[in-house]
């Protein structure tokens, strides 16, 4: 994916599991992001409390599509349902025995 369609910001914490995993996907998709790191104290975290409505990390702002959201499951599942490509296809090829 070209820089041109690069607009989704993720907001991230440090050392977070939910925030890797959400990363994670976000590099095997190739989806460019930037990062934005919060501040490690819950109440502070004012940033993203004014993006997203909540002070809980992830949270990803998809200006392609304009959604925000929070949670890495729901994240996780957005990203896979917009950006995952034919994953149905590639599970029914691979169950077959196919490759492709």
């Amino acid at each position: 994916m070209g820089d041109a369609e690069t607009s989704i910001t993720f907001y991230r914490l440090q050392g977070c599991p939910y925030c890797e995993r959400v990363a994670r996907l976000l590099g095997e998709l190739d989806l460019a992001s930037q990062s934005r790191f919060v501040e490690p104290l819950h109440s502070k975290r004012n940033a993203v409390k004014r993006v997203a409505g909540v002070r809980t990390v992830p949270v990803i702002v998809d200006e392609n599509t304009g959604v925000t959201m929070a949670e890495s499951g729901n994240i996780v599942d957005y990203l896979e349902a917009t950006y995952g490509g034919d994953s149905d296809a590639d599970s029914e090829a691979a169950a077959a025995g196919g490759d492709d």
